[in-house]
């Protein structure tokens, strides 16, 4: 079984985000749970599989999607912490560094994530601190 998650999304200022999609290249990613990074000795250029469950704007801090599609997405070049998110994703549910995601991580490079049960990450981020101070919107 997985590892449910709920992260707040990073990257760039959306401005420059714009261009980054538009060129096929890094723009916004999220980080992996220390205890997955350690179990899995995670590396750069590994695959994260599972599921989008809900997306939540960092300006009210509440869900305005709940797409529950399914992904494979990569980690970045220079490490195994940070999972990038693809420009389509990023594009068709305009999503920017002033969101958050709950995810349920259930395979890292091929194998299963907590085999038999389902565990909540220890990093969870916090309902109190789902509206944020300062916040950007997507440019398309």
């Amino acid at each position: 079984m997985p590892e449910k998650c709920r992260v707040g999304i990073c990257g760039f200022d959306p401005m420059l985000v714009k261009g980054y999609i538009n060129l096929n290249m890094r723009a916004i990613w999220w980080h992996i749970s220390d205890a997955l990074y350690e179990e899995f000795k995670m590396k750069p250029g590994m695959k994260v599989k599972g599921k989008l469950l809900k997306l939540y704007n960092g300006k009210t801090g509440k869900e305005f999607a709940a797409p529950n599609e399914a992904f494979e997405w990569e980690c970045s070049k220079e490490s195994g912490l940070a999972v990038l998110i693809p420009p389509d994703v990023i594009r068709k549910h305009k999503l920017t560094a002033f969101m958050f995601a709950d995810l349920l991580i259930e395979k890292i490079d091929g194998k299963d994530v907590y085999p038999g049960k389902e565990v909540k990450s220890k990093k969870w981020w916090p309902d109190s601190k789902m509206k944020l101070d300062f916040n950007l919107d997507y440019i398309g």
